[in-house]
């Protein structure tokens, strides 16, 4: 369904022409034809194919629609002919993207290790070999001089393959066995293998098909995971497996289609929980780990707008939660007697901080928590109410718990970095209050932190509001508005774009780019209020602090009007879309990656995945006032006729998050719709799914090609 793809030069030919003697071009003839220097570079051109789209809110007729027949060879040979078009307008790059990639490359340390943390006897960690994508977990019994013993080699396993994902492997209680988890897909379908480390033999059992997301019984045979629904993709079962058994048994469904479960083991190693959680509203069942026969147990059962997460302290259960609190707290229960009215308060409700996760240990509670939009670590003392700050200096900064796998212990890992420093893993001790600077992440090429400037400013926005933003430049940048801007945030489910180190960001630095991330509302950074500021029928929000922010970088004179560039991914690829529609004259260029734009449609189906759990994110668009609010902000359904930046826009075909479709028609309709003469790109993998390519080195060729883009709309071609 592609009209009037023309290739032009001696061997010129015209679908629509030859139709009768070639029929529909083939995709390989396509691709050669777009692939030509003699191209014109026309556009693939998709087909309008009228669709109405009815319900109570309204009607919408949707010209688009039938890009969602995955199975449809002409959706596949659309999706390829807008890859070789993409491929042709940016092919007098390759020089550039390639010098890229090798400068990004050339910074990472290609032999690397994380850092061990110990579990019992032995010490765990992943380390990389030079040239090899995926990375080798390994372990050390007794201390760290002890011999190495690989327990799994990711690069056998993912040889060859296409699209490789495996998570850290789940650790059997008696050290003696592995589950992992590998997906060849991208579409977060994982099969469950069990490796016996003694032997060195992987099982011929494995589970099919499910989240990976997964946790051992203390008897170490029994095996807990999670299945999602095959269509919608909602997380909904909890099943029991026993090595050796014939049959899983389903411990759990959770039937309301808005929650979705996940299981985790307490860090004492005594429970095994289920949590069920929709957007605002969670309920806890727990079992224990050295009784895995026994049936779940209701913690809480759910309320309206109570979320709440446990974690085992031993003798009682600590309890993250905002009940009467907007900003959450810190309560304990005893051992049996679990329901709200047993809640005491340790940490109260305080206005001005969100309490966003707690840790556990025998003697020690330990609370990320945020003021400000800075985020902090606070120690308590389980002996008594003396407590302290974990202090930094920088003025952004990313801070969070790292891998603390021990509970009687006084030493806490945590990481840290920012905006000029690059990912750092501490040790600290609780008592002393020692910390040990365990590994920072090397940076080749000759990157000295000293080289760089990070700032934070303060906005005001139309409606008041102050919005923080982070900045980082090249030391040496003049405030003389001549400087091009890369602007970067996401803004919604309460997710934090912290401002954290990239040493890929500095290939834009490096050429006299300032980096800017705006904090805006849809977050977290300024609490809850800050979220739900930017949700539902304040949604808008989201996109007034965004733009507001690009103007004020221009009127500071921070950033050269005409030279400012976006980026934003799924929920901030709509960030990406509305904005593009909102204030297009504002940027040069924009990149919307795997972009969630044709919100109405989406959120009035129920089948397409994760959808109605979405609702109390988006709101319901059943309901009219929703679904006016939705409409009048919907990417898709707002493009116009008028002129709109450079835009790239990226996609996966197996995308489980954000389907091809909404990416694909997006592009179809504004290049039906837009008055200009500006690049309107769309690359679509088609072997990957909502995280791209897999692989260490694989995943940056994506990333040059991106940079490129940019690169050369400023003119900068080396």
């Amino acid at each position: 369904m592609i009209e009037t793809l023309t290739c032009h030069g001696p061997m010129a030919l015209s679908v629509t022409e030859h139709s009768n003697y070639l029929g529909l071009l083939s995709v390989i003839g396509i691709a050669a034809c777009m692939a030509s220097q003699a191209l014109a570079q026309q556009p693939p051109v998709a087909k309008k194919i009228p669709h109405k789209l009815e319900n109570p809110g309204g009607v919408r007729i949707d010209d688009y629609y039938w890009l969602k027949e995955r199975n449809n060879p002409e959706v596949l040979e659309y999706l390829k002919a807008e890859n070789a078009y993409t491929e042709a307008v940016l092919k007098h790059t390759g020089p550039l993207k390639e010098k890229l990639f090798n400068e990004i490359k050339a910074r990472i340390k290609e032999d690397d290790s994380s850092v061990p943390f110990k579990y019992e006897n032995y010490y765990y960690y992943k380390r990389y070999e030079q040239g090899f994508e995926y990375p080798i977990y390994a372990r050390k019994r007794g201390s760290l001089e002890a011999p190495e013993e690989i327990i799994l080699n990711a690069n056998e396993l993912g040889k060859g393959k296409p699209y490789f994902q495996i998570q850290f492997p789940s650790i059997r209680p008696d050290h003696k066995m592995i589950a992992f988890a590998v997906d060849t897909g991208g579409r977060r379908f994982y099969n469950i293998y069990f490796k016996d480390l003694e032997t060195g033999r992987v099982y011929d059992e494995y589970i099919s098909s499910v989240s990976g997301n997964m946790a051992w019984a203390n008897d170490n045979k029994t095996f807990f995971y999670v299945k999602q629904n095959p269509e919608t993709l909602r997380w909904e079962r909890m099943l029991k497996h026993t090595l050796g058994g014939k049959e899983d048994t389903e411990i759990y469904f959770e039937k309301d289609e808005t929650f979705e479960i996940g299981i985790s083991k307490s860090n004492t190693d005594k429970y095994i929980f289920m949590r069920t959680g929709a957007t605002l509203s969670t309920e806890y069942r727990y079992l224990s780990a050295d009784a895995p026969e026994d049936g779940l147990k209701v913690f809480h059962p759910r309320q309206e707008k109570l979320e709440y997460d446990v974690e085992d302290g031993g003798d009682f259960f600590y309890i993250l939660n905002n009940g009467d609190a907007r900003n959450f707290k810190v309560s304990t229960c005893p051992k049996d007697k679990t329901a709200r009215e047993n809640w005491s308060d340790v940490l109260a409700h305080r206005d001005s901080v969100l309490v966003e996760s707690l840790g556990v240990f025998k003697n020690w509670v330990v609370v990320n928590e945020r003021e400000s939009g800075l985020p902090r670590l606070r120690v308590i003392s389980r002996s008594g109410n003396n407590d302290h700050l974990i202090k930094f200096d920088d003025p952004a900064y990313v801070t969070d718990f790292g891998d603390n796998f021990e509970y009687d212990t006084d030493w806490l890992r945590f990481t840290y970095d920012s905006l000029t420093t690059p990912l750092s893993v501490y040790d600290y001790n609780m008592v002393s209050r020692e910390r040990k600077l365990m590994k920072r992440q090397i940076v080749l090429g000759g990157f000295k932190p000293e080289d760089y400037v990070s700032e934070r400013v303060w906005v005001t926005v139309r409606d008041g509001e102050k919005v923080p933003v982070s900045l980082v430049y090249k030391k040496g940048f003049k405030k003389d508005g001549t400087h091009p801007a890369y602007i970067y945030s996401y803004g919604s489910y309460g997710y934090n774009t912290d401002p954290d180190f990239s040493s890929v960001r500095l290939s834009l630095l490096d050429r006299g780019f300032i980096y800017a991330i705006p904090h805006i509302r849809g977050g977290s950074e300024l609490g809850r209020r800050w979220y739900e500021e930017g949700r539902q029928l304040k949604k808008k929000n989201t996109f007034y602090d965004f733009i507001d922010a690009t103007r004020y970088l221009v009127e500071q004179k921070y950033a050269a009007a005409g030279h400012i560039y976006a980026e934003g991914g799924s929920a901030g690829g709509l960030l990406m879309g509305a904005v593009l529609n909102m204030a297009p004259e504002l940027y040069r260029g924009v990149l919307a990656e795997v972009p969630f734009v044709d919100v109405v449609t989406t959120m009035l189906d129920p089948d397409v995945p994760l959808t109605t759990g979405e609702y109390d994110e988006w709101g319901n668009p059943n309901k009219k006032e929703f679904y006016d609010y939705m409409l009048s902000y919907s990417p898709y359904d707002n493009v116009e006729a008028k002129a709109y930046p450079n835009i790239l826009i990226t996609t996966g075909l197996n995308d489980s998050q954000v389907q091809y479709w909404e990416p694909a028609k997006w592009a179809a309709r504004l290049r039906s719709m837009k008055t200009d003469k500006n690049m309107l790109l769309l690359r679509t993998d088609l072997d990957v799914g909502h995280g791209g390519k897999s692989g260490r080195f694989e995943s940056l060729k994506l990333i040059a090609l991106e940079y490129a883009f940019f690169l050369d709309l400023e003119g900068i071609k080396k």
